[in-house]
């Protein structure tokens, strides 16, 4: 059995020899207390593999010198101070401590690539790990969070960590508003038929042609993009990554400013509450110089003139709220039921919402060349697929995930205001942690000239605060009540009051997705329900059985082994229960041994 991160392990450079040499070429299995996971991340693909590499080498070097296997290797290139940014391989990592109980350390090179989002992240992460008798080791500096102590220095460098990225990223924003007001390109990836050569736009002699004669051309002349994205694919001209064209691919090259040779500009983004965050939306305007002129950055592939003119004719075409033209839409409103988990049964693309009925989004957007596509009427597929999922959730029973995952999800819609308070709860916390820190820093160090008697008045009331809201977060993840999913009339009223995106959210938590079958001609009279297929989250058997047999197999091993050596036995009480759980496993193992001969049977 190969190890799920060994492709890993060799994208980052890894030779074979070199990985069973860091004893990571078997599947670490054992006590949980004996296996750890790493945990290895960058901020950017330029970034060299070599520290990386080195990287772990150290982390295995501390597992081994605590005697302890690496699990798994969790790599990923995110930014860690970023909170809109979601880190996947970390909350695996995480995920499999917590609550997988699959291990009972988390290593991580530097504080700063664990986390960059400061003392408030570390020390829930570190609240989460401890009931589970879990840790983190940060080998560079040192740390161990199960050591008395170690928090207050986790805080400190988490706090430094966050402070840094701050100063990076003002940095960085100096340096590229300096070279957008002199004309030079600011980074990122130029569009389709433009390169960048010593800071400056030019004709990318591979796409340039394709680019303005079978998109800038036409769109001049007031060809549909649609029409475009589908003469590009016939003719086997893909986009930059190798992909197929799209009308809204068309749409969105021809309103970047810098296909015209023009700075972009671009406006930070805010949160609900009106406060900027780290992050930054392209607008579809060029920058504007001292002059009130555009700024120009090289060449491009339309002029001025000619990008003005192409956008013209798009906005007359733009429908408000749609994806058509219509830059400042926001978030559009669900409108269809299975939009997003309908799939088209030729290119298993998703099926789009073409009116009154579902339509390949494919051969909208990309052509009769891509795909032939297939269509049905919308209200029918509905209807079949409400009555499909309240008699599947009605099959479930109440362990099911999917019914937890319902119960979770429909609460979150019903009660978004749950939501938002757990998001300011959160926030709060992570501002009263960062308090709690400055107070100790400052007393210890002697900064605030404040006697012991003030700081304990002022260190309990922060503590206080802090205990009050780590209460309310708990209280807020409690578990959702599963009751009306049990009883038939609950659940078809639950259902009947979700309105549209709570049906869709209620859909979503069942199934995967929903394939049809083709008809098999005009006024093919089939009924929908048999042409639809579900793909049902919880059809598989969740449960790992051979990975329960292997289990069994080893147990009765060891204590062959245990046998065979004379190990001494404690008392009679200690053999005793051992033969009793030796006849337990014999009976599971027979058991699910008998039930996979009949599930084969079948």
């Amino acid at each position: 059995m190969e190890r799920a991160d060994r492709a890993t392990l060799r994208a980052l450079g890894f030779k074979d020899a070199e990985i069973r040499a860091l004893d990571l070429w078997e599947v670490a299995d054992g006590d949980p207390s004996e296996l750890a996971e790493a945990y290895l991340r960058r901020s950017k693909k330029k970034d060299t593999l070599s520290t990386l590499r080195e990287h772990l080498r150290e982390l295995c070097r501390k597992a081994k010198e605590e005697k302890k296997r690496i699990r798994h290797v969790w790599f990923e290139q995110r930014s860690a101070s970023k909170a809109y940014i979601r880190r996947e391989e970390f909350e695996n990592a995480t995920a499999a401590i917590i609550e997988g109980g699959k291990s009972k350390t988390l290593y991580a090179q530097r504080t700063d690539r664990l986390s960059r989002r400061g003392m408030g992240a570390v020390d829930r992460l570190i609240d989460e790990m401890e009931p589970k008798g879990a840790r983190i080791v940060i080998t560079s500096e040192g740390l161990d969070s199960s050591l008395p102590g170690m928090r207050m220095v986790f805080g400190i460098l988490a706090d430094r960590a966050r402070e840094e990225a701050k100063s990076i990223s003002q940095r960085t924003k100096i340096g590229g508003d300096a070279h957008k007001k002199e004309g030079k390109w600011p980074g990122g990836v130029p569009p389709f038929g433009l390169e960048v050569i010593d800071g400056k736009l030019a004709h990318k002699a591979s796409e340039y042609a394709f680019a303005r004669n079978y998109i800038a051309v036409p769109l001049l002349h007031g060809i549909v993009p649609g029409d475009i994205a589908n003469a590009l694919n016939a003719i086997g001209i893909r986009t930059r990554k190798g992909k197929l064209w799209r009308a809204q691919t068309v749409i969105a090259l021809a309103q970047t400013p810098s296909w015209a040779g023009l700075i972009p500009d671009r406006e930070r983004a805010t949160d609900e509450s009106g406060a900027v965050v780290d992050k930054w939306y392209k607008k579809a305007q060029p920058l504007l110089g001292a002059d009130g002129h555009p700024v120009k950055c090289g060449t491009g592939v339309v002029t001025f003139a000619e990008w003005r003119q192409i956008n013209a004719k798009i906005e007359s075409r733009s429908r408000p709220g749609t994806a058509i033209g219509d830059r400042t839409r926001g978030v559009r409103q669900a409108k269809t039921l299975l939009a997003g988990s309908f799939k088209c049964p030729y290119c298993k693309g998703p099926m789009g919402n073409g009116g009154a009925s579902y339509r390949c989004g494919t051969r909208m957007n990309q052509g009769e060349s891509v795909c032939v596509g297939v269509a049905t009427k919308r209200s029918r597929a509905d209807t079949a697929m409400e009555t499909m999922w309240l008699n599947h959730v009605l099959s479930l029973s109440p362990e099911s995930p999917t019914i937890h995952q319902i119960a979770r999800d429909w609460l979150s819609y019903e009660n978004p205001e749950k939501e938002s308070r757990r998001q300011a709860v959160t926030a709060a916390l992570d501002s009263a942690l960062s308090r709690q820190l400055k107070l100790n820093k400052e007393f210890f160090l002697g900064t605030a000239q404040m006697d012991e008697a003030t700081f304990e008045v002022l260190r309990n009331q922060v503590a206080a605060q802090i205990e009050t809201m780590k209460a309310e977060l708990k209280e807020l993840g409690k578990t959702a009540d599963l009751t009306p999913l049990t009883n038939p009339k609950a659940l078809a009223a639950l259902w009947n009051v979700a309105g549209l995106d709570g049906q869709r959210a209620l859909l979503a938590a069942a199934v995967k997705e929903v394939r049809i079958v083709p008809a098999t001609g005009k006024g093919d009279r089939t009924p929908i329900e048999k042409r639809l297929k579900p793909v049902w989250r919880d059809t598989e058997d969740v449960r790992d059985i051979d990975g329960a047999l292997k289990a069994v197999d080893r147990s009765k091993a060891r204590r062959k082994v245990a046998a065979s050596q004379g190990k001494p036995q404690t008392d009679a009480a200690a053999r005793e229960a051992i033969l009793t759980e030796m006849a337990s496993l014999d009976a599971d193992l027979q058991a699910i041994r008998n039930e996979r001969a009949a599930v084969a049977a079948q």
